[in-house]
């Protein structure tokens, strides 16, 4: 098993205005990417499961042109409310950094 965050060349989040975040997972490799597409792990379940919000609250796209994936998901507290935590919503990306991604999908 191989962890995301340790082959995507880039996984990062960001506000998609204050109700939502937006997250991106990057390759530069095109074999890399294709064998981590193969792999379907990277889904809509995925980040539904990882941020506890209903499948349908999910905005999931695989954007093959660019070997990326990308998702956005509701925030649990708009961003600059009271309690809000990640103003900016850069630290959502966290939990997914530690998916694990089946071996045999990268030989």
């Amino acid at each position: 098993m191989a962890r995301i965050g340790s082959i995507a060349q880039v996984c990062k989040s960001k506000n998609a205005g204050p109700f939502h975040f937006t997250i991106d997972v990057v390759f530069e490799d095109a074999a890399m990417f294709r064998d981590v597409k193969a792999t379907g792990v990277i889904n809509a379940e995925l980040f539904a499961k990882l941020y506890k919000v209903d499948l349908d609250q999910v905005q999931f796209t695989i954007y093959d042109a660019a070997m990326a994936f990308k998702a956005t998901v509701p925030r649990k507290i708009p961003a600059g409310d009271f309690g809000d935590t990640d103003v900016y919503g850069a630290q959502q990306h966290a939990p997914l950094l530690d998916v694990d991604i089946p071996i045999n999908a990268l030989a």
